[in-house]
């Protein structure tokens, strides 16, 4: 490792700890998932046909991230990448020799990481998820570790953006044991790595309780208190109402029974919640409703991402299809925001006063806004019935005003 030229943190946790796991905790663009990927090549590079594990908390991340990762990071080493996207494997090649492979799982149902054995994991972004799944997730992962390596310590590497006390805190933050060790960094000791306005947008696009985590990689209370704790009913008060004909775009939560709806108009000044649709059946009975309501309106609506493969009662179509085909505009990604990033946005609005709430026309809306709080794990409580208008309200939010995190340019050298 000595030909690396790396900053003194990822000095520290590629080549200083020495224990079972090791979590590399730090803000955003810090490296974390490069100097991760490094390791994995190094490891395949000493100790050739190895079979590693790369888990992420769901596979569009592994897709659209660490594979490309990856090859930058040891390219250099002169490994050459061979993905079977179908099996979600990565085969190693060096000067066309066959060097190993990283076999790469989504955390999402921990259930599902089972029938392979692995030497060593790299475990990226685990504090995303909820405490519990996150342990499921490590306790199959740890019983994943099974090939043994003369010369290799089997083991876990944690890449990981701290998201409050969560996992990886209670892990190797809160009195760890001999086989936990850990490295905390900050974004600006990768800063020469790092576009000029990197840091500075970091800053400009998070609310100061946030910089801590995210700019500085230290453990601080996230989620206390309300989740949208930046909805404040005078300030972000609306009088607008719909006018004919205007274009309609509208916020989907689906429900069996309690299909809910977020309906918003486009104003100078920014986006308003004018009307809300709670208790409609299902889609069918939506799309009926919608149609009904505003029949001399273009719709544009923003579905919950999992309407893609969900069908309403008696349907053989999906909801997102039906959508479609009722002749609305629909605006949906291949899959939803992690809900930390939905909240996020959303409070960035709110604080711009860039999103407004009629309170009048849309009691239900501003009322959860201002009740939703987290539950035990750290997650937006869904007991008390607040997340749905919650989750419809959001949808348009972060589609539209997604909290932007600017994409490091990082280099390492090596001296081969």
């Amino acid at each position: 490792m000595a030909n690396l030229t790396i900053n003194a943190a990822q000095d520290i946790f590629l080549n200083k700890l020495n224990s079972k796991f090791k979590a590399f905790v730090a803000g955003y663009g810090s490296g974390k998932t490069y100097t991760g990927a490094l390791n994995l090549g190094v490891n395949a590079a000493k100790f050739p046909k190895i079979v590693q594990g790369y888990f992420a908390p769901t596979y569009p991340l592994i897709r659209d991230i660490f594979y490309s990762v990856l090859e930058e990071a040891i390219y250099p080493m002169g490994f050459r990448l061979d993905v079977k996207e179908g099996n979600k494997e990565v085969h190693l090649y060096r000067n066309g020799t066959y060097y190993g492979i990283i076999i790469c799982r989504s955390m999402d149902n921990p259930s599902t990481i089972v029938g392979f054995n692995i030497v060593r994991a790299l475990i990226d972004e685990i504090d995303v998820m909820p405490k519990d799944k996150a342990t499921a997730a490590w306790r199959k992962i740890i019983a994943r570790l099974k090939m043994r390596v003369n010369g290799l310590q089997n083991g876990i590497d944690v890449v990981t953006t701290p998201e409050g006390f969560l996992f990886t805190y209670d892990t190797f933050g809160n009195n760890p044991s001999e086989s936990y060790s850990m490295v905390q960094a900050s974004t600006y000791e990768n800063a020469h790595n790092l576009p000029d306005d990197y840091i500075p947008a970091l800053i400009e696009s998070y609310p100061p309780e946030l910089i801590d985590a995210y700019l500085f990689g230290k453990f601080v209370n996230l989620k206390s208190g309300t989740v949208y704790k930046s909805y404040n009913r005078a300030r972000n008060r609306s009088t607008e109402t719909i006018k004919e004909k205007e274009p309609l775009f509208i916020g989907q939560d689906f429900n069996v029974t309690n299909m809910c709806s977020c309906i918003f108009v486009k104003r100078q000044n920014g986006w308003h919640c004018v009307r809300e649709l709670t208790g409609i059946y299902d889609t069918p009975a939506l799309i009926e409703t919608v149609k009904e309501l505003f029949k001399e309106h273009h719709i544009t609506i923003y579905p919950d991402a999992s309407g893609k493969s969900r069908k309403s009662v008696n349907a053989s179509t999906s909801d997102i299809a039906l959508l479609s085909s009722a002749g609305f505009t629909v605006k949906v990604k291949e899959s939803n925001p992690a809900v930390k990033d939905r909240v996020l946005s959303v409070n960035a609005c709110f604080d711009k006063q860039n999103v407004y709430v009629n309170d009048v026309a849309c009691p239900e809306t501003a009322r959860c806004l201002e009740q939703q709080s987290y539950d035990k794990n750290g997650e937006p409580d869904k007991s008390q019935g607040h997340d749905h208008q919650n989750d419809a309200f959001g949808y348009p939010i972060a589609f539209e005003f997604p909290v932007r995190k600017p994409l490091p340019n990082i280099n390492f050298s090596f001296q081969m």
